[in-house]
């Protein structure tokens, strides 16, 4: 007897669930601020002074009082030299103070002159070549940072320009979230590793394990710590015991083939012999065989063989999932228009991502092979379209376009 499968779920009702099912992991690191690249900051960062500390000059030049310049030509004396890191005195009224960049302005003084407009006129003194206007090459205390506020949020992913922010306001070491341990396995009899086998002595149906590399990479650029099982055979035993010994120790278990509906595919009832499975099968094209579930206290998701499906799913599913786990306040990538300079007559009921790249005239072009096998084309790419279930694309149609430079950020 025969039953009728669920119905496939679409995207966004998957994404929903996943991400309440990832609740922020407990327990927290501190780094050294030069090592914290890339990692998720856990706690507010609020400065405790002004940044700059106080009004400086934003170019080498002279500080004057800009209603004594009203004119083009007006010669001053030069009553101080003030270098970044020294102390300045009040402008004495009438004169201009040399001064460089960084360096403190003048009490009384309300501009900056750039060097370069200005010329010597005699020993101490100075022409003043152009007008100023007030608050002139004035870097005002506190434009970077206020005294007290939040200058980086907790759950913001730290980049080497917020680490020199973190160093402006003082801060040698930052408290990051944990990295996420992930247990990471292939399943499937007709794998082999590069290296195992030469080319030349590959067997009939066998093909090498491209998915445990790329996976294990992208996991690493989310700063996950990953445990590499290596490949699981295609038997439900063997398939119960590395889900088992995968769970005791790893917040998330990952794993690439055997979630589909063939007789070798030993995943699913694996997962719902030692916990649970709440999602299998979403609506999207390529992607279709992805699962979720728990085994034990460990999470668990299963990517389709197909290396464009697992590239794919793991990047729409996988990843905000991951950022959820580690405080991110950013999980979703964010979609841009553009033009398609290509056709796709061939409409689909599932939501599709297709693999494209920009090109010149500031459009999008297809990759002809769009196979779910074809890994060149997501080498290739520098972007995937979103397009909607049962959506065509007419050349010149507006489309939503998803940059890889974000997603595999």
């Amino acid at each position: 007897m025969s039953f009728p499968r669920p119905a496939l779920r679409p995207l966004d009702e998957a994404l929903a669930e996943l991400l309440d099912h990832a609740r922020p992991l407990q327990g927290t690191e501190e780094l050294s601020t030069f090592e914290a690249d890339g990692r998720l900051l856990a706690q507010d960062l609020v400065s405790q002074l002004q940044v700059p500390p106080e009004d400086n000059s934003a170019m080498d030049g002279y500080a004057v009082r800009s209603r004594e310049v009203a004119d083009e030509g007006v010669v001053m004396p030069i009553s101080q030299r003030i270098p970044a890191g020294a102390a300045a005195q009040p402008l004495v009224p009438g004169s201009a103070a040399r001064i460089f960049t960084g360096a403190p302005v003048p009490q009384g003084a309300d501009a900056i002159v750039m060097q370069e407009d200005t010329e010597p006129a005699g020993e101490g003194a100075v022409r003043i070549l152009g007008v100023p206007r007030p608050g002139q090459w004035i870097r005002r205390s506190g434009e970077d940072a206020q005294r007290g506020a939040v200058v980086l949020a907790r759950g913001e992913r730290l980049t080497p320009a917020a680490l020199g922010l973190a160093a402006s306001i003082g801060m040698d070491r930052l408290a990051v979230a944990r990295r996420p341990k992930i247990a990471l396995f292939s399943t499937g009899d007709e794998l082999v590793m590069p290296g195992e086998v030469p080319p030349a002595q590959m067997k009939p149906g066998v093909i090498y394990n491209s998915n445990r590399f790329f996976l294990a990479a992208l996991l690493r650029r989310l700063g996950c710590e990953v445990t590499d099982y290596g490949i699981v055979p295609d038997r439900l035993q063997a398939t119960r015991e590395a889900l088992d010994r995968a769970a005791e120790a790893h917040d998330l278990i990952l794993t690439s083939g055997g979630v589909s509906v063939g007789e070798e595919d030993h995943l699913k009832p694996a997962v719902q012999s030692l916990g649970s499975l709440s999602l299998w099968q979403i609506a999207i094209k390529p992607g279709k065989p992805f699962a979720y579930g728990r085994v034990g206290a460990a999470h668990f998701m299963g990517l389709p063989g197909n290396p464009v499906s697992s590239f794919v799913t793991f990047l729409l599913l996988v990843r905000p999932f991951l950022l959820k786990l580690q405080g991110a306040r950013q999980v979703a990538p964010a979609a841009v228009p553009a033009p398609a300079h290509f056709t796709w007559p061939r409409a689909d009921k599932r939501r599709e991502f297709l693999r494209v790249r920009r090109n010149a005239r500031g459009g999008l072009d297809l990759f002809p092979n769009q196979s779910s096998g074809v890994l060149t084309s997501a080498v290739w790419a520098d972007g995937l379209v979103d397009n909607p279930p049962g959506q065509t694309i007419a050349s010149g149609n507006i489309v939503s376009f998803l940059p890889l430079a974000e997603l595999l950020s």
